[in-house]
């Protein structure tokens, strides 16, 4: 089941958000902070105005720019195997890739991250099973903030074989980060072809592209790697009040980026990130966990496909700050409406409350709702061998099946076992030791790190990405 059971939208709305969209870029502009794209955009076609750096790009050039985007592609770990196909029907799980606090699941401590903290959550990331796609999880305090994103990815590929992800601060820092992956695939071609690393750009809502975010765009599209656009806009504050206003303006922003990146590299292999949020009128605070925040989700992964790309959304998060009924609804309702609308990314894993903070605990129990999604993802088959007609007739009027073949040749394959939550009775549960679900969590985290190992990188490929990031501090610290 790749999804597409929740519908939020029908074609008539898509149409209408689409055609919001187009006269939100043609009559009112996106801003550009870069002289070579405005060039680039006036010579296609768009109206720009190079003093306000403002850019009316008309529908035309935007429906070629989808048509021409490559709109299926595979990112690769360096472990053999270790892939994610965007486009393929997969739902992609990924840990977040960088919270500025760590939270301590033994002590309930909250805590600036450390380099060790984010080491340990990559090694965490890769162990477990749901996750595809492993982040850095915290951006450590004591790594300038110039540097954090070259310091960080060096850090993943060291510690996991998984494709992997954190922020990237700018286009001088994208250069050495590229370089570290160009040595692990061995050649830049080799990465063109085999890409391990995807750009993701933000465009700051509403309708503008950062200095900073266009270099990141820039350096990928020279090698042709993949590239995901996707603003925060947030409902009611840097976008309407209504959700059908937010959804139209993210779309015009994303759209807007799309255009870019074909105008750099046609057919550059690109990811639709729709993730908007709303803002609570009550606090003023982003809200991660709620009802809007799933139907938004739903929304643009609907609109997202009627253009033919692999979605991303921000589901499967909550405002809690515990392991409480709120935690679970909100991440668990807003998770399945993504997945039954047929998203192909869901991010960000771990993240404690509405970008808060990274716990290692939820992001272990965080595993376990994906493998719940999962199963429900899956579906089941309706044949003669499932429906078991002969079996039911064999064990008859008041038979059991425990113990006959069909049981144990099937249910394997037809059940979910979960391995964190609970099923036992009241009594044997009060019994056991760890009957809390943040216990058990938490053995499971001491378990991994005493028992998971990946497969480390050959020597002269480690010395030579540490040389590149000893290159990197000493090139942008010395000059800032």
């Amino acid at each position: 089941m790749g999804g597409g059971f929740a519908k939020v939208l029908n074609l008539a709305k898509i149409r209408k958000i689409h055609d919001t969209s187009m006269r939100i870029l043609s009559e009112i502009g996106i801003k550009v902070n870069n002289e070579e794209i405005l060039d680039l955009l006036s010579k296609a076609g768009a109206r720009v105005n190079k003093e306000t750096k403002v850019a009316r790009i008309p529908e035309h050039l935007v429906m070629e720019s989808i048509k021409k985007s490559k709109k299926r592609y595979v990112l690769y770990g360096r472990e053999a195997g270790k892939i994610a196909e965007f486009g393929y029907g997969k739902q992609l799980f990924m840990s977040s890739g960088g919270q500025y606090i760590w939270i301590d699941e033994t002590t309930g401590e909250r805590r600036p991250g450390t380099l060790n903290d984010s080491r340990t959550a990559i090694l965490i990331g890769d162990a477990l099973e749901g996750i595809d796609i492993v982040g850095a999880f915290v951006l450590p305090a004591e790594i300038p903030s110039e540097v954090r994103d070259i310091h960080l990815y060096a850090e993943l590929i060291k510690n996991t074989g998984k494709p992997c992800f954190t922020w990237i601060n700018n286009g001088k820092t994208a250069k050495y980060i590229i370089e570290m992956f160009r040595v692990v695939a061995g050649g830049e071609e080799k990465l063109r072809d085999k890409p391990m690393i995807e750009a993701f750009v933000e465009p700051i809502s509403p309708l503008q592209f950062s200095r900073e975010g266009l270099e990141i765009l820039i350096e990928f599209a020279k090698l042709g790697l993949p590239v995901g656009f996707g603003p925060m806009a947030m409902t009611m504050a840097t976008a309407p009040a209504t959700l059908a206003g937010t959804i139209a303006q993210e779309n015009a922003e994303i759209l807007a980026g799309i255009t870019i990146s074909q105008l750099l590299s046609l057919g550059l292999p690109v990811n639709y990130w729709g993730i908007p949020h709303i803002m609570d009128p009550a606090t003023g605070n982003i809200s991660f966990g709620s009802p809007e925040q799933g139907l938004m989700a739903a929304a643009i992964t609907e609109l997202a496909k009627s253009y033919g790309f692999p979605v991303g959304i921000n589901v499967g998060l909550t405002d809690s700050k515990l392991l409480d009924v709120q935690n679970g609804l909100e991440r668990g309702m807003t998770l399945l409406l993504g997945a039954l609308a047929g998203a192909d990314v869901f991010g960000h894993m771990g993240i404690v409350g509405a970008d808060q903070g990274g716990s290692l605990a939820e992001l272990i129990i965080n595993n376990e709702m994906i493998g719940y999604l999962r199963r429900i993802m899956r579906g089941f088959y309706v044949n003669k061998e499932t429906l078991a007609f002969e079996v039911i007739k064999r064990v008859s009027v008041g038979g059991h099946f425990l113990e006959d073949v069909h049981t144990l040749k099937q249910f394997k394959k037809e059940l979910w076992l979960p391995d964190l939550f609970d099923r036992d009775s009241w009594e044997i549960w009060n019994k056991k030791e760890n009957n809390i679900i943040l216990e058990r969590a938490i053995k499971k985290k001491e378990m991994i790190l005493r028992k998971h190992k990946v497969r480390p990188l050959d020597q002269d490929i480690a010395n030579q990405i540490d040389e590149i990031v000893r290159e990197a501090d000493k090139d942008i610290l010395e000059r800032e």
